[in-house]
């Protein structure tokens, strides 16, 4: 059924109701509906694999952006203690790249399976309240457009299949966090542009009897392409390809093969042996066009996907929930003064990060399968001059770990509005991203200044007490507004260009977080 159609025939005549309904339960999918539920809203998590189904755990890498925002949530810490951190990389045996350089809290990449990512998520998804109901393939969904529903029965309808039947659950607002192969993208009929980029690339993981000096191998030679990279429990991630393949995604792929392709790469398999699993696949580069049809939105592998290159899928996908779940939470909550245009910011920031992301993981696959001994030199050459090239380092360093994403700035503010807000050191032995946890706005003031009437909202001051400067930043850590200085008033339409003022209680003032 298309977003179009009627309601399917045969589901039930008074369909339960949420807020908000997440269609998919990876990470990104865990991650909006924990923090939805945080917020407050009722919450539904549809998952078509039933609860015993392992997920094929293909992302690995977590970058420093990501770390930031799971510090923003209080998981980072804890994720950091199952994986293995890579705090440099030698690409092409060139000169070795520190990720030291990254100016965060995490500067390093963490490699851990994404069950781990997923176990941590979901645990805190549940914490909060949300509900997650495996075992439900949905079907497709309409939506009513109308700016106002009949009441109790939400404007979104979505229809899915478990194996006592179909039903449905109406919802206010919708997102499809499916996968590359979306039912939701296909049920707003929109389309998925893009190419095939490698056609036949081998996934395992696997235990080394000789494992490779430097943490993180990689190479490429005229004919093949090979990457190990280590877990820390004694399971390496191998990722490889041979120009030659003819393989299609799907056919089955063996250790044998993995072998082959990695000694032709690396020089050596490094004695690769009891894959736990391994996999073929296809990797292409897709972007939907928009991020937002009506009430419905896309995130994650729905809406974009691009070579594993770089380890930026997930993050991407988890970047995409910490930018729309506070927003669907102050629309819903009436809490923004322009509900629309908040909702609409979504598609406006998240879909240029998606296109570069494409570009710089398409770039980077390309540069690994360079042929011909012209291009493989430029390539290795490009490699060693990095290295020495401080600003260029840099640059590279902040792209892949998100760290430079920045949004435009909101109109009437400037720069440094929409760049991410640094984990700033505040008063009373607090940092941003711990202050960052309670959900809302963290407005940041020398002492003194008054508390402008918002909700939700945590009004910090500064470590430095010499410090004039005011700030206010977003709840997904990016600088909502900033200034050298500000009276009260000017706070007040600051953060209530942002914010409607908290609505007394009965009989008594508002009050602030």
């Amino acid at each position: 059924m298309t977003a179009a159609e009627a309601p399917a025939a045969g589901t039930p005549r008074d369909p339960e109701t949420a807020d908000v309904v997440v269609i998919g339960a990876g990470p990104t999918g865990l991650l909006l509906a924990g923090d939805l539920a945080a917020a407050g809203l009722h919450v539904i998590l549809l998952e078509r694999r039933a609860r015993t189904a392992a997920n094929l755990t293909r992302a690995f890498a977590v970058h420093a952006r990501t770390l930031e925002l799971l510090d923003a949530r209080g998981l980072a810490d804890e994720l950091v203690s199952t994986g293995r951190r890579i705090d440099r990389v030698r690409p092409f045996g060139g000169i070795a790249l520190s990720l030291q350089r990254l100016r965060s809290r995490y500067p390093f990449v963490l490699i851990t399976p994404q069950y781990e990512t997923e176990k941590l998520l979901e645990r805190r998804a549940l914490s909060t309240g949300a509900v997650i109901r495996y075992d439900r393939e949905v079907i497709g969904l309409h939506q009513d457009l109308r700016q106002h529903s009949e009441p109790g029965t939400g404007t979104v309808a979505v229809d899915f299949r478990t194996p006592d039947g179909i039903h449905r659950i109406h919802a206010r607002h919708a997102v499809g966090t499916d996968g590359v192969r979306s039912t939701v993208r296909q049920a707003l009929g929109l389309p998925f542009p893009g190419q095939a980029v490698i056609r036949s690339m081998i996934l395992a993981d696997v235990r080394l009897t000789h494992p490779p000096e430097d943490l993180l191998a990689v190479n490429g030679t005229a004919d093949a392409f090979a990457f190990l990279v280590p877990f820390g429990d004694g399971w390496y991630r191998a990722i490889a390809w041979h120009r030659d393949s003819h393989a299609a995604e799907g056919d089955p792929a063996d250790l044998e093969e993995l072998r082959a392709i990695a000694t032709t790469a690396l020089g050596t398999d490094h004695g690769m042996h009891d894959p736990r699993w391994i996999s073929r696949l296809r990797s292409d580069e897709r972007q939907v066009p928009s991020y937002r049809v009506g009430r419905v939105f896309l995130a994650g592998d729905a809406a974009h996907v691009h070579s594993p290159a770089g380890g930026l899928g997930m993050n991407t996908g988890l970047q995409d929930a910490a930018n729309l779940s506070w927003k669907l939470a102050a629309a819903l909550h009436g809490q923004s003064p322009d509900p629309e245009a908040l909702l609409d910011s979504y598609h406006r920031e998240r879909h240029p990060v998606g296109r570069l992301v494409l570009r710089t993981s398409g770039a980077l696959v390309r540069v690994v399968m360079a042929a011909g001994p012209l291009r493989r030199a430029a390539r290795n050459l490009g490699a060693s001059l990095l290295g020495r090239i401080g600003p260029a380092q840099d640059r590279a360093l902040a792209t892949v770990s998100g760290l430079g994403i920045s949004y435009p700035p909101p109109p009437g503010t400037r720069r440094p509005a929409g760049r991410r807000a640094p984990d700033i050191a505040l008063a009373g032995g607090q940092r941003l991203y711990e202050a960052l946890r309670a959900g809302g706005f963290v407005l940041i003031t020398p002492p003194g200044a008054a508390t402008p009437p918002a909700a939700p909202l945590t009004h910090a001051h500064w470590r430095d007490g010499t410090r004039t400067a005011c700030a206010l930043v977003r709840p997904d850590g990016y600088l909502a507004w900033s200034a050298p200085t500000a009276t009260d008033a000017e706070l007040t339409a600051a953060v209530g260009a942002w914010l409607l003022p908290r609505r007394p209680p009965p009989g008594g003032p508002a009050q602030n977080a």
